[in-house]
């Protein structure tokens, strides 16, 4: 029996705070299924470790990474669709979605498949050729083995603590994700009783990939997996019993925090309640051995209450995340991406006393290919600027250790008004943003966790300083606004634009903006922003409108648009319509996308295509062709419900000619051009693959020769 999950209003229940543009309703003909959208961005993930012009240490960390997305998948999207199962009756045949998750899992079933004959069959193989081994027991010589045992020994079997299943031993509760062993042992107890299943829980503490001296492997690296160790020393946890049979396992479960926000007093207090109980949600998803013996897999199916289609039999670790630790071993420098330095802005001196280089004029700043250095400089010159009397700051994710947060503390140290709007509810990064904002209050920081019922996702950044003279002083505003997170490390990963500007207009925006965040007072009139929940949607339909507009009236209508995922039905349905007018649309779209394009009479003229290559595509940037005045947005938000209605997102127009320029010229020309990364998605939903690979244009490498090398 499916046990009952615990009760919580679905996210796409959530009643937006301005009235949603209501659209069709969606059908498999006119929309792609966000699901298999997503499973259809991972699979383009795992085509980069199938891709030999991609070095092989890359490789291993996009198999790596395949299985992050997976397990984020489940937690989150699949969780959701169980949820709606569950709530309707039951996780069973008769369930509404039962039809749309089946088809999702055997989607899903089959990337995994793929993803582990790519591992064992490819990657493996072609690592050995380099003389990088990982060695199982059977591999292992006598040598090897004696100091597997010993280091079983001294750093593993201590912290072991097997529990045997009895009427007083009942199935431990297990965390979401980590390695355990279901072991069947014969023989009796210490007590003289039959006891024949054991679960054995291994600790997150220990290493997944562990080295072996260098000594017991000449001229190679060596590596055991932590799995293999365990196994190998099973009969040594049960002495005078025999083990008949046993499996790795890995239970993944519903992790997505969810509180009640109209019923909470402290936001903070809440979800560190909530989050003591992430790792313990309802199973959605149990991995096991493809050799796990089957009476062993009824009953830990069973005991989660999964279905069959549940189940992910694979052969290897259970848990592919944790072969990044190899990576990190990895000694050949040819076997990584040849390094690069980001640049330092060509229109900035070292050195230079930012606010008087912004009251020359904006500095675009293009990461990761330009150094996020820049930002850093300007807090840092803000905090112990004795003219600055005021910053503002949002942080969505920016890492447990921060130099940015650092700054702040520093100049609330300084005496200066400090208001941090800090995220609570970033996905995954709770806790560390619990830790931050405690971090920032201890130091007289002012901190606010945004609106109740929205999440703060725009990158804002505003400084008041008071310049001139006696009299004549007045307070002057600064701003940052970025397409990414203030996150140093990130920074580096992460295609992103970053403004810096003094422009008053703009920063009367910004300003407004965290009035908002932080008094709960209506938004002031906007000059140049487009702020979700409250305008932003609306302004992007009208500039898509406006482009039929001018279809009409016989000129040449053009929209382009970049981000990492394309959802929202109303947005959709009016690219339909612009299309449909004869208005020529190019659409850069990372991860999933619900719109179907090429489709006759529908979407003839939208192309979309989705680049995968070394770096993470984050910017999002919106052209408008507008008759001619070329306007480009950036913004922190992608084309999806949650962002443009149950989010706090900017988009902020880039006014300078030549900046403008150089959007175009560097965040979407190249990427059209592009045919060494880019997959193009069909009117059948089937992404095909780049025509060129080795010898193909790629964007990203043209960026990284003409802006980063320039350093």
């Amino acid at each position: 029996m499916v046990k009952k999950r615990k009760q919580r209003k679905p996210h796409h229940k959530v009643t937006p705070i301005v009235a949603r543009t209501r659209s069709p309703a969606p059908s498999p003909e006119r929309f792609v299924n966000r699901e298999l959208s997503q499973l259809a961005f991972t699979e383009r993930v795992l085509a980069q470790a199938a891709r030999e012009d991609v070095p092989l240490a890359e490789r291993l960390r996009y198999v790596c990474i395949v299985s992050s997305i997976l397990d984020e998948f489940f937690e989150v999207r699949m969780s959701d669709l169980i949820d709606e199962m569950i709530e309707a009756g039951g996780w069973r045949p008769a369930a509404p979605q039962w039809d749309s998750f089946v088809r999702i899992s055997e989607r899903a079933h089959a990337l995994v498949e793929r993803q582990y004959r790519l591992f064992n069959e490819v990657i493996t193989p072609a690592l050995e050729k380099r003389r990088i081994v990982i060695l199982s027991h059977a591999q292992r010589n006598s040598r090897q083995r004696k100091w597997v045992r010993e280091y079983f020994e001294r750093e593993v079997r201590p912290l072991l603590s097997p529990i045997g299943l009895d009427p007083s031993h009942p199935f431990p509760l297990l965390m979401n994700k980590a390695l355990n062993f279901v072991v069947q042992v014969e023989g009796k107890d210490a007590f003289g009783r039959p006891s024949s299943i054991v679960v054995l829980k291994v600790p997150r503490v220990l290493p997944r990939v562990i080295p072996l001296p260098a000594k017991l492997a000449p001229r190679m690296q060596a590596f055991v997996m932590l799995s293999s160790v365990v196994r190998a020393h099973l009969a040594d946890v049960f002495p005078a019993r025999s083990v008949a049979g046993f499996s790795q396992f890995r239970v993944t479960r519903d992790s997505d925090l969810w509180v009640d926000e109209r019923e909470v007093s402290n936001l903070r207090q809440a979800l560190r309640m909530e989050l003591t109980q992430r790792h313990y949600g309802v199973a959605v998803r149990l991995e096991v051995l493809r050799s796990c013996p089957q009476h062993l897999e009824i009953l830990l199916r069973e005991q989660f209450a999964l279905p069959n289609e549940a189940v992910y039999r694979v052969d290897g670790p259970v848990n592919l995340v944790r072969l990044n630790e190899l990576v990190d071993h990895l000694k050949q420098p040819a076997l990584r991406w040849p390094p690069f330095t980001p640049a330092w802005p060509a229109k900035l001196r070292v050195g230079a006393d930012m606010f008087e280089r912004l009251r020359a004029g904006d500095l675009l700043l293009h990461h990761p290919f330009e150094s996020f250095e820049p930002v850093v400089e300007f807090l840092r010159q803000a905090a112990v600027d004795p003219r600055v009397v005021a910053l503002r700051m949002t942080l969505y994710r920016t890492g447990a250790s921060s130099v940015l947060v650092d700054l702040l503390i520093e100049a609330a140290r300084r005496g200066k008004e400090v208001t941090v709007v800090v995220e609570l509810k970033a996905r995954f990064d709770e806790e560390a943003n619990i830790g931050l904002a405690e971090r920032l209050e201890k130091e007289g920081a002012q901190v606010v966790y945004g609106v109740m019922g929205l999440k703060t996702h725009a990158k804002l950044l505003l400084v008041l300083r008071r310049e001139g003279d006696g009299k004549r002083q007045k307070l002057v505003h600064y701003a940052h606004l970025g397409t990414g997170n203030y996150h140093p490390m990130t920074t580096r990963l992460y295609t992103d634009f970053g403004m810096l500007t003094a422009e008053p207009a703009l920063c009367r925006d910004v300003e407004r903006v965290f009035m908002h965040l932080t008094s709960l007072a209506k938004v002031e009139k906007l000059t140049h922003l487009w702020l979700a929940p409250f305008a932003l949607h609306k302004h992007v339909l009208a500039a898509i409108a406006r482009e039929t507009a001018w279809v009409k009236k016989g000129k040449p209508g053009r929209i382009i648009a970049k981000m990492n995922a394309l959802i929202d039905e109303a947005t959709i349905n009016a690219l339909y319509e612009a299309s449909a007018a004869g208005v020529r649309i190019d659409l850069l779209v990372r991860g999933a996308c619900a719109l179907r394009p090429g489709v006759k009479g529908l979407s003839e003229n939208i192309t979309v295509r989705s680049i995968i290559g070394r770096l993470l595509e984050h910017h999002r940037i919106y052209y408008f062709r507008n008759g001619g005045a070329d306007d480009v947005y950036l913004s922190s938000a992608d084309w999806m419900g949650r962002n443009l209605f149950r989010r706090i997102e900017v988009a902020w127009p880039v006014r300078d000619g030549k900046l403008k320029q150089r959007v175009l010229n560097e965040g979407l020309k190249p990427y059209l051009d592009d045919s060494a990364e880019a997959w193009l998605l069909g009117a059948d939903g089937v992404y095909q693959p780049p025509k060129a690979t080795a010898g193909g244009r790629s964007a990203q490498r043209l960026l990284l020769e003409t802006l980063a090398e320039r350093a």
